[in-house]
């Protein structure tokens, strides 16, 4: 599929699913039933912008933004990471 096809995707987290701050640690799970896992600090960034309504363009734009960084190696990671999560049962992407 290609790159703008995908970026037009709406990502969501599967039910049950969630991304939440572990203050004791201070570090980002991801919680789903029967598991959870730290994420890192690039992931964190990324998934928090995960709600459901913004497009994976509209978070690569802003991740880019925010991080000053050339947009094409955001979108790639981007979307790499939304795809991995997405076979994990992690994610969902509505189109």
């Amino acid at each position: 599929m290609m790159s703008a096809d995908l970026e037009a995707r709406v990502p969501g987290f599967l039910r049950g699913v969630r991304l939440q701050r572990d203050r004791v640690r201070d570090q980002w799970i991801v919680q789903a039933p029967e598991r959870a896992f730290i994420v890192d600090p690039v992931a964190a960034s990324i998934l928090q912008r995960v709600d459901g309504n913004a497009t994976l363009a509209a978070i690569i734009d802003a991740l880019a933004s925010d991080y000053d960084a050339p947009r094409d190696l955001i979108a790639r990671d981007v979307i790499d990471m939304v795809e991995d999560l997405a076979a994990r049962q992690i994610l969902v992407c509505k189109s």
